[in-house]
């Protein structure tokens, strides 16, 4: 066999396993088409499922011409199961014969009724509320549909399909954004439809919105979360009000989301201050109704409700990708501290001198702390410190800039924790030290 005509023949393999799969099952156009979906671009399953029966019934035509009637019926009646118009009309004038159309084997008229799915979702999105620019479908098919596609492809060795599940969301999609005027986003849409077409009806899940920023802590004595004990079989709160929900209830009036999740680059201790230029942190959003919010306006009613006790700046949307950013990040880069701390006797020149040339570019070895003990794992942490300066010290107190690696323990770098911080302020200047007051003044991190 010469070269040509053996690519002719490979050529003709399509339309012969295209015919074997109809000659035993009757498939509509776009299951038919979807079977060869990763063959050709810019076609659609139906179209290329139309142009294999069309060139089909071709080949049926040609060979009754050549006298082959008996291929040629079957060929043809195959085809007019499927209720494919050009097999049923030759079959109808060079027969005589009517067959009546058949389901399909594998979606039973599912994906003839596209239109009427892209109609129920286009309702109810008009319908529901939500503000989105850009929308993604899904779909839950009943499994026997799945099956059924499964075992024609393993039955007949089909190599170039795609999912019925991709094919319905693609086209329905399609369909929806054109109706809507609407963007089709894979990663991060606004809204999700999902079509359930076992119940016959239409689920919608807005995504999450993500906003960044930075936040100041001005007073003492707010925990950054919610902090709720259990006394007596009952939930009690050990502070009235956190940095998380006085954030996040403007934001909230602001989307009219049903609820949120406060995530922040690390965290201050309840008695300390968020200084200089804030804490990053992300508050997402669930089920929001408004997405498209001023966001200067937003950080005004955010610092208007929380009184000066708190306040945001640099507010912009993010994803979710973020989160995952300034949570490691927290953990790594440098963070300064303004520390007050206390001796049990008179500070010398030769302290400051001792603590300054000491605390120049060290590694701290850090067991984890005894007052986090309870909900951190047991396990030494090594943080350098870059920098300490001392900026100011009379009788026995001195104020420190401390400046060091994110996730390092300052009260316990200033007392020792009883020898689980080395080294420590207390052990090097020999003496009980205690911090009276810690405030973070900067943050180097980005988002």
């Amino acid at each position: 066999m010469s070269s040509s005509k053996a690519d002719i023949e490979e050529f003709n393999k399509l339309l012969k396993t295209a015919l074997t799969v109809l000659l035993k099952y009757p498939l509509c156009d776009s299951c038919l088409g979807r079977q060869f979906a990763l063959l050709g671009k810019g076609v659609t399953n139906e179209k290329r499922g139309y142009a294999l029966k069309l060139l089909l019934t071709l080949e049926a035509h040609k060979s009754y011409l050549e006298g082959k009637e008996k291929i040629a019926k079957r060929i043809l009646q195959s085809l007019a199961k499927t209720k494919f118009s050009p097999a049923l009309e030759m079959l109808r004038q060079v027969f005589g014969e009517l067959v009546e159309g058949e389901k399909c084997y594998i979606c039973s008229g599912m994906m003839e009724r596209l239109r009427e799915y892209a109609d129920m979702v286009t309702s109810k999105l008009e319908a529901c509320g939500y503000e989105f620019n850009t929308i993604l479908i899904g779909c839950r098919m009943p499994t026997e549909i799945v099956e059924r596609e499964d075992r024609i492809r393993s039955e007949f060795k089909l190599e170039y399909g795609e999912s019925i599940k991709k094919e319905f969301n693609r086209e329905v999609g399609k369909l929806v954004q054109k109706g809507l005027s609407k963007a089709y986003d894979p990663l991060h849409p606004d809204i999700i439809a999902i079509v359930d077409l076992i119940k016959n009806e239409v689920e919608l899940e807005p995504t999450p919105i993500f906003i960044y920023g930075r936040y100041k802590k001005l007073v003492r004595g707010i925990p950054q979360n919610k902090w709720i004990i259990f006394r007596g079989g009952k939930e009690i709160r050990k502070y009235e009000e956190s940095v998380e929900e006085l954030i996040a209830l403007p934001v909230l009036r602001a989307t009219k989301g049903t609820d949120y999740k406060f995530h922040g680059a690390g965290r201050e201790d309840v008695d300390a201050r968020m200084l200089g230029n804030g804490r990053p942190f992300i508050i997402e959003v669930k089920r929001p109704r408004i997405r498209n919010i001023n966001l200067k306006e937003l950080e005004r009613s955010i610092n208007q409700y929380a009184k000066g006790k708190v306040e945001v700046t640099d507010l912009k949307f993010v994803d979710r990708r973020a989160i995952r950013k300034i949570k490691t990040m927290a953990e790594y880069s440098a963070k300064t501290y303004r520390v007050l701390i206390e001796l049990e006797r008179e500070v010398s020149d030769e302290d400051v001198k001792k603590l300054e040339e000491i605390f120049k570019d060290i590694i701290v070895s850090q067991r984890t702390p005894l007052r986090v003990l309870h909900r951190r794992a047991d396990k030494v942490r090594k943080k350098r410190v870059y920098e300490l300066k001392v900026v100011s010290y009379q009788r026995n107190r001195l104020e420190l800039h401390i400046r060091c690696q994110g996730g390092l323990y300052i009260k316990e770098l200033v007392h020792g924790d009883e020898g689980r911080t080395k080294p420590n302020i207390a052990e090097i200047l020999g003496c009980k030290v205690r911090c009276l007051e810690l405030d973070v003044i900067n943050i180097e991190e980005e988002v």
